[in-house]
């Protein structure tokens, strides 16, 4: 049976983010009031991140297969790891960063993936899948990547350097957020500081570790969905946020600027997988695929402002969108500082006991 706390969350955004929240849970109370009247429609349930789909594919995908899509959120890595590994059951896809794959594939808690079944891996960047931790997608299919970024405000701030340094402007104490994830936040700091943001050499991670406790005497919070609202409102003036969401509320706000710091950041990839005790791994084979239809890619690329390693979409899009030049950046250089988050197997331990230790100080 599937467990269903903490899944479904609802916040604010923006108004076609807040849309899709909403069409989410209805969606989600209508699939389960049809399992509990005997309805034997097929139901894909998809743990993923949230803003993470345009919900007009979502539809369409339900009419072509006759099927219902309910979407289940999480807020970190971490957090659908120990609810997956916990024996969490009814899932059918999951979304979880390269990384994370690598860990749940160590645990053997995900199904090879058959691609006598995916007729549509052909259409995924080559060049993306020669730096990928599943080159040959065995239990993973690239679904979107990005930069980490980090926003502020040019009306409170004016022209800055593009640096991890915004953390301790002082015009912009207590307004300011860093992302709640240790991957995330202390890797920035390792990268501050000159040293590899997959670090497990623990002088470099304590080192990091205090660069981070003095950046926490800058910030409201640590936080994973409220900056998106915050910096669009005004009631922060600097994030550190997913570029992808960024992008689109820039787009939106002309006051709102996103750089890639210039020390570098990570490179995150999310994958679609599905969970070894899915209940319905037929229709989650055609929902990868699906995905990974060129036209259906470029238009979810366009609609939540991300990057998937699609070769055959690139030509679809539009010129604007292709021009983004956190996306698909001319500044090869500093396009190479952004790294893709690894696995760091048992040294993750290192990690969380630093993790701790920040949010203690």
């Amino acid at each position: 049976m599937l467990d269903f706390t903490a899944c479904e969350r609802l916040n604010s955004a923006m108004d076609r983010r807040t849309f899709l929240r909403h069409s989410s849970a209805a969606l989600a109370t209508a699939a389960f009031s049809s399992c509990s009247t005997g309805a034997e429609i097929p139901t894909l349930h998809v743990f993923t991140w949230s803003d993470y789909l345009d919900p007009a594919l979502q539809q369409k995908f339900e009419t072509l297969h006759k099927c219902k899509v309910v979407i289940h959120t999480f807020d970190s890595n971490e957090s659908m790891f120990a609810k997956i590994k916990g024996g969490a059951a009814g899932y059918d896809v999951l979304v979880p960063s390269s990384y994370m794959v690598k860990a749940l594939v160590r645990e053997n808690l995900l199904l090879k993936l058959d691609h006598s079944k995916l007729s549509r891996l052909k259409n995924i960047d080559a060049g993306h899948l020669s730096k990928s931790l599943d080159p040959k997608m065995e239990y993973s299919v690239p679904y979107m990547s990005a930069p980490t970024c980090v926003a502020y405000l040019g009306s409170k701030l004016g022209n800055i350097e593009p640096s991890y340094s915004i953390f301790t402007n002082a015009t912009a104490k207590g307004r300011t957020t860093l992302l709640n994830d240790m991957r995330e936040v202390i890797g920035a700091a390792l990268l501050s500081l000159g040293f590899s943001m997959n670090s497990v050499d623990s002088d470099e991670i304590a080192k990091a570790s205090q660069v981070v406790i003095e950046w926490k005497k800058n910030i409201a919070k640590f936080d994973n969905e409220q900056y998106k609202s915050g910096i669009a409102s005004g009631e922060f003036f600097v994030v550190q946020g997913y570029a992808g969401e960024l992008i689109t509320i820039a787009a939106e706000n002309e006051d709102v600027q996103v750089f890639i710091p210039k020390e570098g950041s990570a490179s995150s990839c999310d994958d679609l997988c599905i969970p070894a005790n899915a209940p319905n791994p037929a229709l989650a084979m055609e929902w990868i695929d699906f995905l990974c239809e060129a036209e259906i890619a470029a238009q979810n690329m366009e609609y939540i402002g991300y990057r998937a390693p699609n070769s055959a979409a690139y030509r679809l899009l539009s010129e604007d969108f292709r021009g983004n030049q956190i996306l698909f950046p001319d500044d090869e250089a500093l396009f190479a500082k952004c790294v893709p988050i690894d696995d760091i197997g048992d040294n993750v331990t290192v990690w969380s006991a630093a993790w701790d230790q920040i949010k203690a100080s």
